[in-house]
C-alpha cells in the first residue's frame, strides 16, 4: 500500500506524519509518497490530482477520498473501528459528502493560495 498525499499542505502533512509514526512503530508495510516527490504518473495521477484529494494505491488500484482513508485506517492499530464506521452505508455517504464537498475543496483552495504565494513547500 502507498499513501499519496499533498505534502505541501500543513494539515495533510501533519495527519500523514501520524500515520508514518504508527506504521514505523508497528512495522507496517505502508509507503508514503508526497506530491512534491516527483512524477506520480505511475499511479495515474498528476500533481493537481494529488493536491485535490487523498489517494491510496493498494493491490494495483488507486483509491481516493473516504475509501482511501478507510484502507489506511483498517491497517492502523487503534483505527480499525474508524474504518468500519465510515464503511457503514449511511455514515459512508455522509462522510463522502463532507469530504467531497467541504474538506477536500477547502484544503485544495488553501493549496492553490499557497502555490500562488509561493509558500507551497514540502512539510514533514
Amino acid at each position: 500500500m502507498t499513501v499519496i498525499y499533498n505534502d505541501t499542505c500543513p494539515i495533510c502533512a501533519r495527519e500523514v506524519q501520524g500515520y508514518k509514526r504508527i506504521a514505523a512503530r508497528h512495522g507496517l508495510e505502508i509507503g508514503f509518497r508526497g506530491l512534491s516527490e516527483g512524477d506520480l504518473s505511475a499511479y495515474g495521477l498528476t500533481r493537481r490530482d494529488a493536491a485535490r484529494r487523498f489517494h491510496v494505491e493498494a493491490e494495483g488500484r488507486v483509491h481516493d477520498g473516504v475509501d482511501a482513508f478507510a484502507l489506511v485506517w483498517e491497517r492502523m492499530p487503534g483505527f480499525h473501528w474508524l474504518a468500519r464506521l465510515v464503511r457503514l452505508p449511511g455514515v459512508h455517504r455522509a462522510a463522502e459528502l463532507l469530504y467531497d464537498h467541504v474538506a477536500a475543496p477547502a484544503l485544495f483552495a488553501l493549496h492553490r493560495r499557497r502555490v500562488a504565494r509561493g509558500t507551497a513547500v514540502r512539510r514533514g
